[in-house]
């Protein structure tokens, strides 16, 4: 899907406007994925779950630009545009949000630096993640579309 920037925030998408809250990533390093402990401020919502790279949108930036900038600032990895494997778009209740994937090498762990935002972060085998108590709920339903999809078949083998 081509997107581009129009008046007012909006996104242009194959010829209509659409706008966005925020977007995730799905962001493999090996089979495993990246994830996030948030906070355990009682202000945010999730407090102490684990999270996905990802956040709200700045200004009038792409969902493409908003999850790169997100991971980069969260967990210090500049991902690429082209990186991107597979995206969606679903309803929230501040507005849609972007889900995308990514399928880097697991040596790039060693690049991982934890932004303000967080506890810790680790590395979860997706199926682990989707079972977690402490998953975000709609983030572990989103990961589960994407283990069922062909996108991830052809760039992961799940572990269990």
């Amino acid at each position: 899907m081509s997107l581009a920037i129009g008046g007012a925030g909006m996104i242009w998408a194959g010829g209509w406007q659409m706008s966005f809250s925020g977007a995730k990533l799905l962001l493999f390093l090996g089979a495993d994925l990246l994830v996030i402990l948030r906070d355990d401020h009682a202000d945010i919502p999730y407090p102490g779950h684990w999270d996905l790279p990802g956040g709200g949108r700045e200004g009038s930036e792409s969902p493409q630009d908003c999850v790169l900038r997100e991971t980069r600032e969260e967990v210090g990895l500049d991902i690429l545009a082209s990186q991107l494997v597979w995206t969606r778009q679903y309803q929230r209740p501040r507005g849609v949000v972007w889900f995308f994937a990514a399928h880097l090498p697991a040596g790039i762990s060693g690049q991982v630096r934890l932004g303000s935002e967080g506890q810790a972060w680790q590395l979860m085998p997706p199926k682990t993640y989707c079972a977690h108590p402490l998953a975000v709920p709609h983030l572990a339903q989103q990961t589960q579309i994407y283990l069922a999809s062909p996108q991830c078949r052809a760039n992961i083998t799940v572990k269990f």
